[in-house]
């Protein structure tokens, strides 16, 4: 029987938890032909010979390939179209099709935490997840600021003043994540109370030093490891029901 095969495709991604979560997936499932790599890419070019990998079903795509890998598809969902970025693709009748399962992963995560007066966000970072971070607050009706090196407020005229009016703060970029688990982003965490939820996308580490810092001053603070579950399950759908 021929094995069916899928994987990973980011930078630097040796830590990265969908080998262990998709390989453990198969073993329950009794699928003894599915298997999960990891394709560590310094050029998103590199893609292209990954797309040849016979029985290759399908691939997620992390850091720093979510907009990257856009114009190597055939085509995208009507989500990944909108919100301009990628994070799980399909290969299907030697096509292949790009989708966003991170807006999906986000959405459960939101839903299950949010309390009525989390009215107002503040995004930090302004890349692939971002964007589909944007995109679920669209959908939410929750008005939000973008807050990035580039952007009209960024990380040094951001203040606390600010974190008054805004009590969903959602940390999209990879500052802090494994190896590098004692960086922090530049943050106001003294504006932070009891009234903010504090969601960091990060997983690995389990508490990033934002999380730490956020936590001190009462914010509820969440990690990114139920969205990261919950994007996967959905990637493995599109993967099986496309």
């Amino acid at each position: 029987m021929e094995t069916k095969k899928f994987g990973l495709i980011g930078r630097n991604i040796s830590y990265s938890f969908s080998k262990q979560y998709f390989t453990e997936k198969f073993q329950q499932l009794l699928l003894k032909n599915h298997s999960y790599e990891i394709f560590d890419l310094q050029n998103i070019e590199e893609v292209r010979e990954i797309m040849k990998i016979t029985n290759l079903k399908g691939f997620n795509v992390t850091i720093p390939y979510k907009e990257l890998i856009i114009p190597y598809l055939d085509e995208l969902s009507e989500e990944a179209k909108e919100i301009g970025a990628v994070n799980t693709v399909l290969i299907k009748n030697g096509k292949t099709k790009g989708f966003n399962t991170d807006a999906y992963g986000f959405e459960r995560t939101l839903r299950l935490h949010r309390k009525p007066h989390h009215c107002s966000a503040i995004i930090l970072g302004d890349g692939g997840a971002a964007k589909a971070i944007k995109f679920v607050l669209k959908k939410e009706n929750i008005p939000f600021i973008t807050v990035s090196r580039k952007s009209e407020i960024n990380f040094s005229t951001l203040n606390q003043e600010m974190l008054k009016s805004h009590h969903i703060i959602i940390q999209c970029t990879p500052v802090g994540t494994f190896p590098n688990v004692t960086d922090c982003l530049e943050f106001p965490f003294e504006g932070l109370t009891e009234q903010h939820l504090v969601i960091d996308l990060i997983y690995n580490p389990e508490y990033t030093q934002f999380i730490k810092n956020a936590y001190k001053y009462g914010a509820k603070c969440v990690n990114g490891y139920f969205m990261l579950e919950q994007q996967a399950e959905k990637a493995w759908k599109i993967w099986n029901c496309e």
